[in-house]
């Protein structure tokens, strides 16, 4: 139980030092191993897909809601410098979404997901995270994604790291 519990929070460090990295890291993506983009979440009940990819690693955000407007989200995916992690974060900036998500998947191509959370609230204007309940979303070897029936469509936030498949000689 003790080596889960180093895990988790080696883990959530290198979340942690990430999200910190891709808040320095300018929004056109300029860096190599990390990149910020910006894309419009869009309601009206259709399925969408929003992916950025470094390298031969992708991450791939599939979504439908309903209600409002557009909404402007953010998208950061990195590298670890010794190519063994790969994550990908995905939130509204400005804290709590006003659309109301009939489903979310996110896909992390060429890595297994060692950790993963979603969130229905997201740190911003004096407020914490606010994580999903662990029965409203579901983490599979490469995905992340709602529990039909259980998931009460709110989505602020979703994080995931995932290890790649990465050799040694």
């Amino acid at each position: 139980m003790a080596n889960l519990s180093n895990l988790c929070a080696d883990n959530l460090a290198f979340l942690l030092v990430f999200v910190l990295i891709a808040t320095l890291v300018p929004v056109d993506g300029s860096s190599e191993r990390t990149k910020t983009v910006e894309f419009n979440v869009k309601p009206g009940g259709v399925v969408h897909t929003f992916s950025e990819r470094i390298g031969e690693f992708e991450c791939a955000f599939t979504y439908a809601s309903q209600g409002g407007t557009n909404e402007q989200w953010l998208m950061s995916v990195g590298l670890s410098d010794d190519d063994r992690l790969f994550s990908c974060s995905v939130w509204r900036p400005q804290g709590k979404s006003y659309l109301f998500f009939t489903q979310f998947k996110a896909e992390l191509k060429g890595t297994k997901i060692e950790y993963a959370n979603a969130y229905s609230q997201t740190a911003a204007g004096g407020q914490s995270d606010v994580p999903l309940k662990p029965e409203e979303f579901t983490v599979g070897d490469s995905t992340v994604t709602h529990t039909d029936g259980k998931f009460n469509a709110q989505l602020s936030k979703l994080t995931a790291i995932g290890q790649t498949r990465h050799d040694e000689l």
